[in-house]
């Protein structure tokens, strides 16, 4: 499944590790939520980078008291018509300051990438790499937006303000 970050195809560092399966040694690992519950401070002690597979269906505030030690969270997208996983990047992003990985994982399409990076998304998991070279021509397309989210982009409205103050004062 290839994974798009920056606009372009990369390489995943992260090893999907089944529940119950042995952590690889000091690799960067992405466990499930399950797992990661069970006893977040052992797997945070690890050597390697840790990431979680967090489904929309559960608090994102279960997460917070580690949020500065994950390296990644990936949150599911059960169904394209499932849009929990939207505010959850939200919240993630803007509540709670999370400035790791961010990863859209499941029902991940070309129609709704614009959409999953305004949300705060910034790594995709698709399913066919042309849809990973889509992402790529969808994320230059559009550059101005109308609406604040959680990708730190200022809105057409703040833009035009900063522009007639830049005016209005001469620099």
């Amino acid at each position: 499944m290839p994974l798009v970050k920056n606009g372009t195809i990369a390489t995943d560092i992260f090893v999907h590790v089944p529940d119950g399966a042995e952590l690889p040694g000091d690799a960067a690992v992405m466990v499930s939520a399950a797992r990661f519950l069970e006893d977040p401070e052992a797997l945070l002690r690890r050597a390697g980078k840790l990431g979680v597979v967090w489904p929309n269906n559960r608090d994102v505030d279960d997460l917070v008291p580690f949020l500065d030690r994950l390296a990644a969270v990936a949150l599911v997208f059960p169904s394209f018509r499932d849009g929990r996983a939207y505010s959850q990047a939200r919240l993630l992003r803007e509540r709670h300051g999370y400035d790791g990985e961010l990863r859209a994982s499941g029902q991940v399409l070309r129609d709704q990438f614009v959409f999953m990076l305004r949300a705060g998304f910034d790594a995709f998991e698709v399913k066919k790499h042309g849809d990973a070279e889509a992402f790529g021509i969808s994320a230059k397309r559009y550059s101005v937006f109308y609406q604040p989210t959680g990708d730190g982009r200022i809105t057409a409205l703040h833009r035009r303000m900063q522009l007639r103050h830049s005016e209005s004062t001469g620099q």
